[in-house]
């Protein structure tokens, strides 16, 4: 039974950065020599990231220097016990707007909702996310919880499944999933080409999906037909997430799009035929943008038109990466779109992996 997709829910921080205000934070924690100083201004220019969200801003744009609305990062970089209290300071709120409109969305009572799934890879506390959740939506207490963690940029792909699953065991379940990622507090000093790149492309923001395996009665909506996984061979040294002292530190290597896409086609040719789907059929895709390169290589490698990953594109451009939570921003973006046929979400992980959904249209 396909999982249909009822109500999805975005949510970013009220106050933004600017690429200039974010060039300008990059210049105090990261660059140590002036040549540094102008290689930065050149990396966040190319990730293509014009505006993202920040729960640590303090002021709105017009009110006071960057460094006055971001404090948080002054002399020395934060500890990791700092960081995760900020994380629990500013998740919830943030997860529970994201989940209160995707229920509105769906036309969902949250005494409806019978099993939560949580995702996220950028803090961790107990009592976390979900209690909160439960809490400040009047849940139901026996409501069933899980908590899918650490899995990087496709964790709400893995969450996904996890819905899909519960919902096929109880054909009366509704599931809320809620994936919150607050980025901006792992942001690192010094110079480390890896970290600055990452420092240049995330940013933080929620996603929500109330789904059952039942019609939707209000809107036309997604429909998770099946998901898959792969791990490419011997690639584990090219991306990770790792827990600091500082923060989580992030290995971002440049070998990253040539090797997703060199393993991407005979993979997901060999995984559609098992549904008899051409990889020519597909008519929509959301790919997760870890950045402007992995779209580019994928376009390349999957032969799309340029316009086949503008939702992707435009969700960078006007969030940044915000890990987990970003595949679902570019799902709702493409649901709103009048076009028949199959749809096909990809995102890509430390591993390295990567995670595909099909997904077809009901109405």
């Amino acid at each position: 039974m396909p999982l249909i997709l009822h109500g999805i829910g975005t949510a970013v921080p009220s106050r933004r950065l600017s690429q200039a205000d974010a060039v300008q934070v990059a210049h105090r924690i990261n660059a140590e020599t002036p040549e540094q100083t102008r290689l930065l201004s050149r990396i966040y220019q190319k990730t293509k990231v014009l505006s993202r969200g920040s729960v640590l801003l303090e002021k709105d744009g017009d009110d006071g220097t960057i460094q006055e609305r971001l404090s948080f990062y002054g002399a020395e970089s934060p500890s990791t016990a700092e960081r995760m209290q900020a994380f629990d300071d500013y998740a919830g709120g943030l997860a529970l707007e994201a989940a209160a409109k995707a229920l509105s969305d769906g036309d969902i009572s949250s005494a409806a909702i019978t099993h939560l799934v949580t995702v996220s890879c950028t803090g961790f506390q107990s009592p976390g996310v979900d209690l909160f959740l439960m809490d400040q939506l009047e849940l139901s207490p026996s409501v069933q919880r899980t908590h899918v963690g650490f899995m990087g940029c496709h964790g709400a792909m893995n969450g996904l499944r996890v819905a899909h699953a519960l919902a096929e065991m109880d054909p009366k379940a509704f599931v809320l999933l809620c994936a919150v990622e607050l980025c901006s507090l792992h942001m690192a000093y010094g110079w480390h080409p890896e970290k600055v790149v990452a420092n240049a492309l995330f940013a933080d923001g929620a996603a929500a999906v109330v789904a059952s395996v039942n019609p939707s009665p209000v809107h036309q909506s997604l429909a998770l037909r099946r998901s898959g996984s792969m791990v490419i061979p011997k690639s584990a040294d090219l991306m990770h997430w790792e827990i600091g002292d500082h923060g989580f530190a992030m290995g971002l290597s440049p070998l990253v799009p040539e090797t997703v896409g060199a393993a991407l086609l005979p993979w997901l040719r060999d995984w559609l035929n098992e549904v008899d789907i051409e990889l020519e059929a597909v008519t929509s895709w959301a790919v997760h943008p870890g950045g402007p390169k992995i779209l580019s290589t994928c376009a390349e490698v999957l032969s799309l038109e340029p316009n086949r990953l503008l939702d992707s594109r435009a969700v960078l451009q006007d969030h940044g990466n915000m890990s987990s939570a970003t595949i679902l921003f570019i799902l709702e973006r493409l649901r709103r779109r009048e076009r028949s046929g199959p749809c096909l979400a990809l995102a890509f992980g430390p591993g390295l992996s990567a995670e595909v959904a099909l997904f077809d249209r009901k109405y």
